[in-house]
C-alpha cells in the first residue's frame, strides 16, 4: 500500500520592465503536471492558468509528490518534484522577459532538490513497516517546511529576481547542489 502526501507550493514573481521576451511557436496543450527533467525547461507555453493578482507578473505552482509504502514488508518510496501548469500563471507571456522565466525555473530546480534530498532521507532511515505513517509524516513535514521556507528566502533574497547579481548567486547555488545531490536524481526509465 502507497501512502500520498503532496503539498503545493504557489510562488509569485514581480517584474520590472526588461523587455519582451521572443515570441514562441504555437504549443501542443500542457498535461496536467510536468516532471522536473534536467533535459526539459520551463517555457511560458507551461503557464496555463489566468493571472488571479493584478501586481504580479507570474505565479508558479510546484509541487514534490512523495509516496511510500511495503510490500511484504520491504519499504518504497517515490518522490516527484512536479510543476502544475494548470495552476501556474503569467500575466503577458509576449512580453516577459527570459530573466523572469529563468527566475521561475530556479523555483522549480529547487523543488527537485528538495525532491533529491527527501529521497536522500528516505534512503538512509529505517522504517518500521508497521509503524509507517507517523514516522513517514514526521519526516515529510520537516522536508517540506525547509524546501518552503528557501523559496521564500530565494525570492527574498533576489527580490524576485529583479537582484540580477543575487539573482545570478543563487542560479549557480542551485545548480551545485543538483550536481552534489546527482545520486538522489530519479533514473530516466
Amino acid at each position: 500500500m502507497l501512502f500520498p502526501l503532496s503539498l503545493p507550493l504557489l510562488l509569485s514573481f514581480f517584474t520590472a520592465g526588461q523587455g519582451p521576451a521572443a515570441a514562441a511557436p504555437a504549443a501542443k496543450p500542457a498535461p496536467a503536471r510536468l516532471e522536473w527533467r534536467a533535459d526539459r525547461q520551463l517555457t511560458w507555453e507551461d503557464f496555463k492558468s489566468r493571472p488571479t493578482s493584478d501586481r504580479l507578473a507570474a505565479l508558479t505552482s510546484s509541487t514534490i509528490d512523495a509516496k511510500v509504502g511495503c510490500v511484504d514488508y520491504v519499504f518504497s518510496a517515490q518522490v516527484q518534484a512536479v510543476f502544475v501548469p494548470t495552476e501556474s500563471w503569467v500575466r503577458d507571456p509576449k512580453r516577459a522577459t527570459p530573466a523572469l522565466l529563468r527566475h521561475e525555473q530556479v523555483h522549480f530546480d529547487l523543488t527537485e532538490v528538495h525532491a533529491r534530498l527527501l529521497r536522500q532521507k528516505l534512503s538512509l532511515v529505517k522504517f518500521d513497516c508497521e509503524k509507517l505513517q507517523p514516522a513517514f509524516s514526521n519526516i515529510t513535514k520537516m522536508a517540506f517546511l525547509t524546501w518552503q521556507r528557501e523559496e521564500a528566502r530565494y525570492d527574498q533574497e533576489t527580490n524576485h529576481g529583479l537582484n540580477l547579481p543575487r539573482q545570478q548567486a543563487w542560479e549557480q547555488q542551485v545548480q551545485q547542489k543538483l550536481q552534489q545531490l546527482q545520486a538522489f536524481a530519479l533514473v530516466k526509465q
